[in-house]
């Protein structure tokens, strides 16, 4: 299995960063996960690394090295990042948890698989054209599906309806499995990207570089239009790659069965004792990124 990946995550306007990515992967999957901390509610950072992190650590524990269950893994996971949030919230005893949206996103087979709650969006391509996406669960969308009803239209138009971390269980949709062809993309990311460009603008520069010129563009021009307003603006790309392809910047055929991840260790998870300080995340995502590039011009990591 071969695939290049790049992240990216800017600040924008905001006082902090409460968007989170990152990836892991075994010889035979690969995870994918983006979480949008919620403002409005305290410590929406923690209740996006929390959700990361559980789904790490359920991916780490089934794919041994590939998932039994793909769906089965992406439902389970999701849920154990909202039982995981709405448990530090008891233990810092909140009255209101921190929340999150995600989308999270499984390769195995050379099949695509994804799972979403709130307005955290997944993008398949295919050059340049569109195969699918993740529908956002907001009063927005409903109004666009129809569904919405005259009150609604009037107060909370753009209000997530469903989020992780909430009293109610999340609402989620499931998609997939999709057989991936080469040089196919993927694209994750936070609403401070898809809200801000032209949706044939996003899919023209993600399908037009590879996808570690592709994101830092997309962020940038994000940035750019937004301005001092801008929220935060995070992007996870993937470019698949089949055995005769282009050499990768990940092959799992060279990780020996082993689990590689960005993403931080359950142990942090365990004790509600999670560092996130912002400087420290920022050197991590360039070390990671620095990696990526040095990684592309040879044949494995």
């Amino acid at each position: 299995m071969k695939f290049s990946v790049f992240q990216l995550s800017r600040r924008g306007g905001r006082a902090t960063n409460e968007d989170r990515m990152g990836y892991c992967y075994t010889r035979e999957a690969a995870l994918f996960v983006l979480a949008d901390g919620m403002g409005g509610h305290a410590e929406g950072e923690i209740a996006a690394q929390l959700a990361l992190q559980a789904m790490a650590a359920e991916f780490q524990r089934q794919a041994t090295p590939r998932l039994a269950d793909v769906p089965g893994f992406l439902r389970q996971g999701l849920m154990l990042a909202h039982e995981r949030i709405r448990a530090y919230g008891r233990h810092k005893r909140m009255s209101d948890a921190p929340r999150t949206t995600l989308v999270a996103a499984v390769i195995q087979e050379g099949q695509v698989s994804w799972i979403h709650c709130g307005d955290s969006r997944l993008y398949w391509v295919r050059s340049g054209v569109l195969q699918a996406r993740t529908r956002d669960h907001s009063y927005a969308e409903m109004d666009r599906n129809g569904a919405l009803k005259l009150a609604h239209k009037i107060l909370n138009r753009n209000v997530l309806y469903t989020c992780l971390g909430a009293e109610t269980a999340p609402v989620v949709d499931l998609a997939g499995p999709h057989t991936l062809q080469q040089d196919d993309r993927l694209l994750l990311c936070s609403d401070g990207l898809w809200d801000v460009l032209q949706e044939h603008v996003l899919l023209q520069r993600l399908s037009n570089s590879p996808v570690q010129n592709a994101v830092p563009a997309l962020v940038d021009a994000a940035l750019q239009v937004a301005g001092s307003k801008s929220d935060n603006v995070t992007a996870l790309a993937v470019q698949w790659e089949q055995d005769e392809a282009e050499p990768a910047a990940i092959d799992t055929q060279d990780s020996d069965g082993a689990f590689a991840s960005t993403i931080q260790s359950l142990q942090d998870l365990e004790g509600f004792d999670v560092s996130l300080d912002e400087a420290e995340i920022e050197r991590s995502i360039a070390e990671i990124n620095a990696a990526i590039r040095r990684s592309a011009g040879h044949k494995k990591v």
